[in-house]
């Protein structure tokens, strides 16, 4: 599985050199990816049915340092105005190409091998998890692992594989040098959190667990014993809920996989305070709210350098590339996932925005069932809110929702729209964070 921090950190940079996502290999749940090379992989990682993913030998060599390393050696070198830090999400990637800044993850994400697993044994993935954590926390101290059992998102993957999204629980030190070396003095630091919660397992020191996540599309209802939901989960992914037993959750809901650890946080505080940097907060309560404040905030960008501002594409999951959305002049609307949830999320936003002359639509397929996805038509009327071109990418469409289209597709189909250069010029980080905190009621974001 590739991480989505990865992904977005190889996508920023190429936009900041200038450069689009041609070669970045295959997306989705069974992906692999060319270019430069993937930094767990490097370190650790064998190739197994297709799938990167780590022996339980291999968990204690996982050198989190190492890939602090490989994320900040992907920029450009020079000089910047500032920086985003924090949870991934796809329109931070676009957010950070239009103040010409990079964007550095609070974590990444891994795989590891679960010899006989089972899909339906949530007890039993907790277990494997919690020995494989042991290894890798014993020389990376400085790591919180979240582990995700979630059949939903990752179908018959979660009877082979336990993933877990590695949070840094302070400032790595590659981080710190980057941003003394790299940032303009004063330069603003902004930290962006993923809001969402979840029930949660603590585990062990540094090891959490939780039964579904997010980014299904499900709540933590539909994870409950006696869920007609999760037995239709189950029932795709080839277990039953006959041994579906979820660890007992003694504490309140916590931040989901893709939070900021707290200790993160103030890490970075600590640090922008000590060396004169303004710090700032963008707290995203759900993935749309980001999504539809940065469309709208390309709009006006794009409208002040004097283009039309009305041409749409809607990106999703790994299907996006921020170069040649601006080369294109368009205005990009990310999509977590293809779930109803999602893009029911951006049909709202479209009802209630100015109209498009153009929508094109890149839905990437999950390569899993769930009741949760949306169909081909939902994303048909994404599509219909053009007004005069309505384009839904037949690649993607082809065999959705199960197979997997490469990221390089994305590219591919804004390659063939028209030019429309010169690109404006670059937004100041404090002109960006006045124009989010304005439409902070609108979309739901806390702008600090």
């Amino acid at each position: 599985m590739g991480s989505t921090a990865r992904v977005l950190v190889a996508a920023t940079a190429r936009a900041l050199r200038g450069e689009d996502c041609a070669d970045l290999g295959q997306a989705g749940p069974m992906s692999r990816f060319v270019g430069t090379p993937d930094p767990v992989r490097r370190a650790v990682a064998v190739r197994s049915a297709g799938r990167v993913a780590l022996t339980a030998g291999q968990a204690a060599e996982v050198d989190a340092a190492r890939v602090a390393e490989w994320f900040v050696g992907q920029y450009p070198a020079g000089r910047y105005p500032g920086v985003l830090l924090g949870s991934p999400h796809g329109a931070a990637a676009h957010l950070a190409v239009a103040l010409g800044v990079p964007w550095l993850p609070a974590g990444f994400e891994m795989v590891a091998h679960w010899p006989k697993g089972s899909v339906d044994r949530p007890r039993a993935a907790l277990d494997h998890g919690a020995a494989l954590a042991g290894r890798m926390l014993a020389g990376n101290p400085d790591l919180h692992l979240r582990q995700v059992h979630c059949p939903a998102s990752r179908g018959a993957l979660a009877s082979a594989t336990v993933a877990l999204t590695a949070r840094w629980r302070s400032l790595p030190q590659a981080y710190r040098r980057f941003l003394a070396q790299r940032l303009e003095p004063g330069a603003p630091v902004v930290v962006l959190r993923d809001a969402r919660t979840w029930p949660v397992f603590e585990a062990a020191d540094g090891h959490s667990f939780q039964v579904g996540c997010p980014a299904s599309g499900l709540d933590p209802v539909d994870f409950h014993p006696d869920s007609h939901t999760l037995r239709q989960v189950l029932r795709s992914a080839g277990g039953d809920g006959a041994h579906w037993e979820p660890p007992e959750i003694s504490t309140p809901p916590g931040g989901a996989e893709h939070g900021v650890e707290a200790g993160f946080d103030s890490s970075v505080a600590g640090w922008a305070s000590r060396e004169g940097h303004a710090l700032h907060q963008i707290v995203v309560p759900n993935p749309a709210a980001l999504s539809a404040a940065t469309a709208d905030l390309y709009r006006r960008w794009l409208r002040a350098a004097g283009k039309t501002g009305n041409r749409l594409v809607v990106e999703c999951g790994r299907l996006l590339d921020p170069w040649q959305v601006v080369r294109a002049g368009m205005v990009p609307y990310w999509c977590e996932n293809s779930t109803r949830r999602c893009v029911e999320q951006v049909e709202w936003w479209l009802a209630g925005s100015e109209a498009f002359s153009s929508v094109d639509v890149l839905p990437e397929p999950p390569g899993v069932r769930s009741p949760a996805l949306a169909g081909l038509p939902q994303w048909l009327a994404v599509a219909g809110f053009g007004r005069r071109r309505r384009a839904l990418d037949r690649s993607a469409a082809r065999g959705y929702p199960v197979t997997s289209v490469p990221t390089r597709r994305a590219t591919e189909v804004l390659r063939a729209q028209p030019y429309d250069l010169p690109t404006p010029p670059r937004i100041k980080v404090v002109d960006a964070l006045a124009a989010l905190r304005a439409g902070s009621a609108a979309h739901g974001l806390l702008v600090r």
